[in-house]
């Protein structure tokens, strides 16, 4: 379940620090944040789906290593980034 190319385009574009930012933390975890949220809606119609599941954990702890190498860099730009994606509570 990929992203499509024109909503990765949206991520990007939405998230980049500068012009041709393509791979910066806060663009993964934008990126990570909208596969996490496509696999979950799939998994609660498909609860049978372990394969899937297991990738959506394998996803979830990238995205918390990204987000806590981010606070350690910036907290300022983890500040921004949790508050724009609308994640951790």
């Amino acid at each position: 379940m990929p992203l499509n190319t024109t909503k990765k385009q949206e991520l990007i574009n939405s998230h980049q620090t500068h012009g041709t930012d393509t791979g910066s933390a806060e663009v993964q975890v934008a990126m990570l944040s909208e596969r996490i949220s496509q696999l979950s809606s799939h998994l609660q119609q498909n609860k049978h789906d372990f394969s899937s599941r297991q990738g959506l954990l394998k996803m979830i702890g990238r995205r918390k290593r990204l987000l806590s190498y981010l606070k350690g860099i910036s907290p300022e730009r983890y500040s921004q980034l949790i508050a724009k994606l609308g994640i951790r509570g």
